[in-house]
């Protein structure tokens, strides 16, 4: 990427006019300096650099905390050691390793993307390769490729917007800055030490954003890039970066059906494959929508429509990133002998093996007293 010079520096660091100037680009060195220092302690940096192992803690960290991953990251591994054992796995199996985690598309496209892998006898070591196989987007094959496979790439993640849109005081909001900023983080790659090393870079990076130039109160004086951040000569990197006001999101409603056997046992049902939560266990209901819903449109959607339903206090609610969601519960004992469709369950397992959506309908009805021991 060609570099461009401006003899009074600050026009182009502000963000607007091109690359930065290479007399102010923050030295790579440094910061890998600091990172050899400073770096986390994270289970996927130990051992040799498996792609498999990389992949799974990329996939994982999407949308979730580095605390949380860590040890489902170990489970996970445990349950599926290698990319094969993964790819032979039935689906309800990775479904049920994957609850609790979110997102549940990712462990779709996980499992189909380690069938793919195998049938092509192995990961691709370049990012372009990374980005054809299923389930894998831009970023992680850009993440996968320079940690993994020492590619000279710089993938754009939250922790790299946010440094590199505060080392050019980037203006400019997201997400419209994104290809400015992507650009910018790019131009590290020019420099001999981050092309030396980096895989390491990369995470030095990433360990940057999470521990020293954070979403609030960023701890600059302790930053080995501060001396060259515009963010920081101008007092504007707190602010940074800019976010566009974000759309209100719209409210759809479901109503669930917690069906219990004498055993203290309950129900449940397999969601169709594709679609939100597809391929998860549920706690049998309706869709969910905007509008709301009737009692003579709720009825068919019950296990047993004939039963005397009891409609618990409260909703639970959960928060996708199009949408909010409220759920209604009820509550009804099966009559022995029932026929049904579906899997019962005693309330750990279900527990276990429920995405986070429907826990929420747990602790509702624990919270009401529907479930045995309550």
């Amino acid at each position: 990427m060609p570099r461009g010079r401006n003899s009074g520096g600050r026009g182009l660091i502000r963000g607007r006019l091109g690359p930065l100037p290479s007399s102010v680009l923050p030295a790579a060195s440094l910061l890998l300096e600091w990172y050899d220092r400073h770096r986390r302690a994270l289970p996927w940096r130990e051992g040799s650099g498996d792609p498999y192992r990389i992949w799974l803690s990329e996939v994982m960290l999407q949308q979730t905390t580095v605390a949380a991953v860590g040890p489902r990251w170990r489970r996970f591994l445990a349950r599926f050691p290698t990319v094969e054992a993964l790819a032979a796995a039935p689906w309800a199996d990775v479904a049920e390793e994957w609850a609790g985690l979110g997102y549940y598309a990712r462990a779709r496209n996980l499992h189909a993307c380690a069938q793919a892998v195998v049938a092509r006898g192995g990961f691709p070591d370049t990012v372009e390769g990374l980005r054809a196989l299923p389930g894998i987007g831009a970023y992680t094959a850009a993440a996968v490729g320079a940690i993994a496979f020492g590619r000279e790439v710089v993938p754009l993640d939250g922790n790299v917007e946010r440094v590199t849109s505060r080392l050019a005081a980037v203006e400019e909001p997201l997400p419209g800055a994104r290809p400015r900023l992507a650009a910018l983080a790019q131009q590290w790659m020019e420099q001999p030490a981050a092309r030396e090393r980096p895989g390491d870079f990369v995470q030095a990076i990433f360990d940057l954003g999470a521990t020293i130039c954070t979403p609030r109160n960023p701890a600059c004086a302790l930053c080995p890039w501060r001396q060259g951040c515009e963010g920081f000569r101008t007092g504007l990197a707190p602010s940074l970066p800019r976010k566009a006001a974000k759309k209100a999101r719209p409210l759809k409603r479901g109503v669930h059906f917690l069906l219990l056997d004498g055993a203290g046992r309950l129900l449940l049902r397999r969601r169709p494959p594709k679609g939100l939560l597809g391929g998860m266990l549920e706690l049998p209901g309706t869709p969910w929508r905007e509008v709301p819903w009737t009692e003579p449109e709720i009825a068919p959607f019950a296990p047993l429509p004939d039963l005397s339903w009891q409609l618990l206090e409260g909703e639970a609610k959960h928060g996708f990133t199009h949408f909010e969601l409220h759920m209604a519960l009820r509550a009804a004992t099966a009559p022995p002998g029932a026929a049904l469709d579906g899997d019962w369950m005693t309330v750990e397992a279900a527990r276990a093996a429920l995405p986070g959506t429907m826990q929420k309908l747990l602790d509702l009805a624990r919270a009401e007293g529907a479930l045995p021991g309550a």
